[in-house]
């Protein structure tokens, strides 16, 4: 006896006949439009952002016509880290790198296809599905101007959701959607469950109550059904595991089926857009039969009771009802792995507020609807009405992290994965105009990593040729400066520290060229100032300007005498010889410039006093070409004298770097002791240095353990403020 069963091929009844103009067309002629889809990072949307996200998809899906279905299709396909295997990274980035070899994540990749079908169409159940029939085209379908019309909504939809700075779409060409010779298309990928370029096809078993494509098992949960879902819906939720009694960590309300969902996955999100006119006509028809109904039934009355409340919200609010359906769709490759996925989707799923929905019956059919393209072959009885508005707050809204696309950055790692990404920190947030310039504020008390942050960044800041100076205060740049000055034979990783045998030592009036700018100038000037002068003692306008004169003259002085070593020393004997013969010639009076005053202030600098040794060092030290530089200050951190004194001259150290070294790279980096900069005198210095040094490619990173150290200071207050982004 023969088989008198008809026998047909997948290949027949495959949906798509063509892509034409980056179009994919099916067989019943329904017009596809596909784009990829860039979302916000997670973690970084606050809850208003989420709303403006969901207005954005409620006004550009309302530009579309009726009988339009929108296809959001995720993919999380598990991945794990590949480390950067070139040959000239550091010891500590190969270290680095390997310690996050093959460390697992999910790579999300997002589609959204736009379909165009017609009322019959639209309206089909699973065993119409082309799975199960042949194919006919519509008339509607080959109207032309239907087309023209569908395509003009999609480009209003597509400009309304690129407007709005948070979301972006990019349309799919022809050569993405059905691949090349050497890359996989969409569709390809999708039948391969992958979204590798090299997609290997496998094959597709369907048998009762289960489907296999190669080795791996699917399993589907799906929200179809109104009873299976939560009461209320929003469009975010609360992230527990991040937030605390004072911070909010907002996700979207469909992230547990998102990235937090540990498995392979796909979550497809469908809504489909009617006739609302007609939608409503059937909803009143409908509950006219159920209030002649509801003597026999309770049931049948509160049903009635519900689509009334349902059409009273459509016509007084205004509200567009539209049928969704959401499934999420796992597979692993043995048995005793997909139970553990499905009990995982099953619990992600009820975080949502969702009855988990296991189902195995219609495995193949939503498997074949979700194809790219074939988004009209989707069975009308899986799908629920709703309105727009909370149809869409089961969009999935957030994505991986992304590596920054600028050359300059750090490694930091990804917060839910634990994977390294590349940040850049300075240059793009200011091309993409979300700060003014490069300057950073760290806060945190003792112990909670301050350190150990700017150790990881400040070392690959060197690494990419930038200039640091470091003005620390408990050793902890020693070690890393150790390590550059091993690794430099010596030439660069230059530390400074205090102690009595061996004190820090400058010459404020040295330089290697000979060449005084008006900066080093104003350096010397600032610090001389600082020793006579104290905080509570401001300078009045003709002591200014005696000091100003008696810096130049000597100045000059030496430059015509070259054979006079430049020193404080040198400083002190010309201003009590010399300037004050020129004081006298002047008939400058003692109540404008008293120099005998200003003599015996500064006489503890001078040789022979206590600290005489500060201000005349004999070492030449050229550090404007030194890359790595660190001032430990720990031992004078409380100095009153002395530790203001060295903090200026170590300001002029990077301003000198800040000035001469053009397209260089310069970041200083104080932390604890910048205390000292709120005298006064020094304010005033902090506010020029901070509003500068944007202008020199340069960053100022200021680091402190209480708020109150900026707040002390009014003009430090509005200068960290204003000027750290």
């Amino acid at each position: 006896m023969y088989d008198t069963l008809k026998v047909s091929t997948l290949e027949s009844k495959f949906p798509l006949f063509s892509v034409e103009h980056d179009c994919i067309v099916s067989k019943e002629a329904d017009l596809t439009v596909g784009f990829r889809v860039t979302l916000p990072e997670i973690f970084t949307v606050s809850s208003a952002e989420y709303e403006a996200m969901h207005g954005t998809w409620l006004k550009a899906i309302k530009v579309l016509p009726h009988y339009t279905i929108l296809h959001k299709q995720d993919w999380f396909i598990a991945e794990t880290y590949r480390p950067d295997s070139r040959g000239d990274l550091s010891f500590l980035s190969r270290c680095y790198e390997r310690h996050f070899i093959e460390r697992p994540y999910l790579y999300h990749t997002c589609y959204l296809f736009i379909t165009k079908t017609v009322r019959e169409r639209s309206r089909r159940r699973s065993d119409w599905s082309t799975l199960c029939r042949g194919m006919l085209v519509p008339k509607e379908s080959r109207d032309p101007e239907m087309t023209a019309m569908f395509m003009d909504a999609v480009g209003q939809f597509v400009g309304i959701v690129n407007e709005s700075g948070y979301l972006h779409l990019e349309q799919l060409r022809g050569t993405e959607i059905v691949g090349t010779e050497n890359r996989a298309g969409i569709i390809e990928k999708y039948f391969a469950l992958t979204q590798q370029d090299r997609a290997v096809m496998q094959d597709i078993r369907l048998d009762p109550g289960r489907m296999q494509i190669g080795d791996d098992i699917l399993c589907l949960h799906t929200l179809s059904d109104l009873d299976d879902l939560p009461q209320r819906v929003s469009t975010d939720l609360r992230y527990e595991r991040l937030s605390t009694d004072r911070s909010d960590c907002r996700l979207s309300y469909a992230a547990p089926v998102g990235l937090l969902l540990g498995c392979n996955h796909v979550y497809n999100q469908y809504v489909m857009i009617d006739d609302h006119t007609e939608t409503l006509r059937r909803f009143e028809r409908s509950a006219r039969n159920l209030q002649s109904l509801s003597r026999y039934s309770r049931a049948n009355a509160l049903n009635k009771e519900w689509i009334d409340a349902f059409l009273n919200e459509a016509h007084d609010e205004s509200l567009l009802p539209v049928r969704c359906h959401c499934h999420v769709l796992s597979w692993s490759e043995s048995a005793e792995e997909l139970k553990r996925v499905r009990n995982e989707v099953g619990a992600q799923l009820a975080l949502m507020g969702c009855t988990p929905h296991h189902n195995t019956v219609d495995v193949p059919t939503l498997f074949w609807a979700a194809i790219p393209g074939n988004e009209a072959d989707f069975p009308a009885e899986e799908s629920f009405h709703t309105f727009l508005e909370q149809a869409l707050c089961f969009f999935t809204a957030e994505t991986n992290y992304r590596s920054s696309p600028s050359p300059f950055g750090i490694k930091m790692v990804d917060r839910l994965t634990g994977v390294p990404i590349h940040l850049d920190i300075s240059d793009l947030p200011m091309k993409q105009g979300v700060t003014t310039n490069r300057n950073k504020f760290c806060l945190g008390p003792s112990g909670s990593g301050k350190s150990f942050i700017l150790n990881h960044i400040v070392r690959q800041y060197y690494e990419q040729g930038a200039h640091m100076v470091i003005v620390d205060v408990g050793n902890s740049y020693k070690g890393l400066c150790e390590l550059v000055n091993k690794k430099t034979g010596g030439r660069d990783g230059i530390y400074f520290t205090y102690t009595d045998e061996e004190p820090i030592c400058f010459n404020p009036f040295y330089t290697n060229d000979g060449v005084f700018d008006i900066e080093k100038r104003e350096s010397i000037k600032t610090l001389i100032l600082t020793l006579w002068k104290r905080d509570d003692e401001p300078p009045s306008r003709s002591e200014e300007v005696a000091l100003s004169n008696a810096v130049n003259l000597y100045l000059e002085h030496i430059g015509r005498h070259p054979e006079h070593k430049p020193s404080f020393n040198g400083f002190y004997r010309f201003v009590g010889r010399d300037y004050r013969r020129l004081l006298r010639q002047k008939n400058v009076r003692e109540k404008d410039f008293d120099i005998d005053n200003f003599l015996t202030v500064l006489e503890p600098y001078y040789e022979g006093g206590e600290y005489d040794y500060l201000l005349n060092s004999d070492k030449e030290l050229d550090l404007l070409h030194k890359r790595f530089i660190v001032f430990e200050l720990d031992n004078i951190k409380d100095h009153k004298i002395l530790l203001p004194i060295v903090t200026i001259i170590i300001m002029e150290t990077y301003i000198g770097k800040m000035r001469r070294l053009k397209g260089v790279r310069k970041v200083i980096l104080i932390e604890e002791c910048w205390k000292a900069l709120t005298s006064a005198n020094m304010s005033e210095y902090i506010r020029y240095l901070y509003k500068t040094v944007r202008k020199y490619f340069g960053e100022a990173v200021i680091v402190t353990q209480e708020v109150d150290d900026i707040i002390s200071s009014p003009i430090v207050k509005e200068t960290i403020i204003n000027n750290a982004d």
